[in-house]
């Protein structure tokens, strides 16, 4: 559903874009990244973001198997916890959660994740990726030629409004290309990191 053009180009597209700035503008940042479908992939948390971009441009929908498809939030956002929960003297610890569907595989409901979150002191902001309505997913046909079949964009709205209520963060709606990266640009905004600059003296 990520390949999904209602966003354009599509939505994985659109997304690695979007994540590609906010990266640019957390320079003193650990930042790691949690990709799921029906099974989780993690990074470690890292000040290393070029080793991060070039891990997000590498990522395409071929990085999961199919027969872990699916939609974990519960378990990607455990995920995601997990490794802010190692960082025990940063002075905030937030997960922006993206998804552009509903929880339907994991073990570990959504809410349950979000309880941990709140007893660890960890924010979190939702994002519910996608259009109303019906969309069209490409897919490719015999000769390679390119066809559209209908998407129905799920999104469990009233879990995600939860999760972020739940943690002190807030809940968004993406329909558009732009309205992510606002939302992206308003989260880096609510979410001041404070740097020691390096003062120098020069004496001659």
């Amino acid at each position: 559903s990520m390949l999904a053009e209602d966003i354009t180009p599509n939505r994985l597209e659109a997304t690695r874009k979007v994540l590609m700035e906010f990266i640019g503008n957390r320079p003193n940042d650990r930042i790691g990244l949690a990709v799921f479908s029906g099974k989780v992939y993690v990074s470690t948390l890292t000040m290393d973001h070029d080793f991060l971009r070039h891990a997000m441009s590498k990522l395409t929908v071929d990085t999961f198997i199919r027969d872990e498809e699916g939609t974990a939030i519960g378990a990607g956002l455990m995920s995601a916890i997990n490794r802010l929960d190692e960082q025990k003297n940063a002075k905030s610890r937030i997960v922006i959660l993206m998804t552009d569907g509903m929880n339907n595989a994991g073990k570990i409901p959504p809410l349950v994740a979000a309880e941990v979150a709140k007893t660890l002191n960890v924010k979190i902001y939702t994002i519910g990726v996608g259009k109303k309505g019906t969309n069209r997913l490409p897919r490719i046909g015999p000769g390679g030629r390119k066809f559209y079949v209908p998407l129905n964009v799920e999104i469990d709205e009233e879990t995600l409004e939860k999760i972020a209520s739940k943690t002190g963060g807030r809940y968004y709606r993406a329909q558009d290309k732009d309205t992510l990266g606002r939302i992206y640009r308003e989260i880096n905004q609510a979410e001041p990191t404070e740097s020691k600059p390096r003062r120098f003296k020069i004496y001659r």
